[in-house]
């Protein structure tokens, strides 16, 4: 009887060790569980703030109905002129001023010097050869704040299927308001891209001055931080 006791009470001991064992188990598994769901929750609702991501930096959207590029060269017959079909987008990484980018990509068949014998020449392979270079392009890569309200930004130009780096100087209207307009002045030199020919009995200076009016608002975000 003593024997059956012992093993029996040797049992009980040996199944009680076994359940606190297995309900620590479980007990390690669930925390671990909530942990890893109390995680998602809070990733997801980070995600979710309208504070987080993009929020975080100001959002711009440019308007084209009342904006405009337009571009012009001295010559003894007034050649001078804009594009109708064009694309501007400005990019924020963060508040800072200098990771603005701005990218501009205009169709070049679009060109409108109100002549319809002008436009032809320049849509031509002398000029902006627009069956094998349809698209002029501006990617900026950096900007540096010269004034409180003035901006030079260096990017990738590129016309007649020659990329080279020039230089945009902006002036902008407004610091930190929900709207404004940045006006810039950017000049090259036409026989730097291949654009070497000229038109009978018309002297063209190699000179070409493009001017960027762009209409712009924030639609989200802080506003940016400037340097001055």
């Amino acid at each position: 009887m003593d024997r059956f006791q012992y093993r029996f009470s040797g049992n009980m001991s040996e199944t009680i060790a076994s359940r606190k064992r297995e309900a620590c188990v479980r007990s390690h598994i669930e925390r671990q569980v909530n942990r890893v769901f109390a995680f998602a929750i809070c990733m997801t609702a980070f995600f979710a703030s309208p504070r987080a991501g993009c929020a975080q930096v100001p959002t711009y959207e440019v308007t084209p109905e009342e904006s405009g590029i337009k571009f012009g060269v001295d010559s003894s017959v007034s050649i001078k002129g804009n594009f109708e079909k064009w694309n501007a987008s400005i990019k924020f990484s963060s508040r800072d001023i200098r990771t603005a980018v701005l990218d501009i990509e205009i169709e070049a068949d679009s060109v409108n010097t109100g002549s319809h014998m002008k436009d032809n020449k320049l849509k031509g392979k002398d000029f902006f050869n627009v069956k094998e270079s349809p698209t002029i392009t501006f990617k900026s890569r950096k900007i540096v704040q010269t004034g409180p309200y003035t901006f030079d930004i260096e990017g990738n130009f590129t016309i007649w299927g020659v990329t080279k780096t020039e230089k945009l100087t902006l002036t902008s209207d407004s610091k930190g308001t929900p709207s404004g307009r940045l006006d810039g002045i950017m000049a090259f030199d036409r026989k730097d891209y291949g654009m070497t020919s000229g038109i009978p009995f018309i002297k063209i200076a190699n000179r070409v001055e493009v001017n960027v009016h762009l209409k712009w608002r924030r639609v989200s975000g802080p506003p940016p931080e400037f340097q001055q």
